[in-house]
């Protein structure tokens, strides 16, 4: 798999009690000239590609 771009993607709420909340969920990536949005899941293949991918000295862009 060729990996041209990953960027995580964060899913943000408001609390009962007014604090917000971020959690992140997914990977938005572009892999082999599509995109793909990919759950942090190490069962799924493309996440295990994106791992190895930043194992190889790449990084995930933050989420906006």
């Amino acid at each position: 798999m060729n990996i041209e771009s990953a960027k995580y993607r964060d899913e943000t709420w408001e609390e009962k009690d007014g604090t917000t909340k971020t959690r992140r969920i997914m990977i938005d990536a572009k892999i082999d000239g599509v995109d793909w949005v990919v759950p942090m899941n190490t069962d799924n293949r493309h996440y295990q590609a994106i791992l190895e991918w930043v194992a190889d000295g790449n990084t995930i862009q933050e989420a906006d």
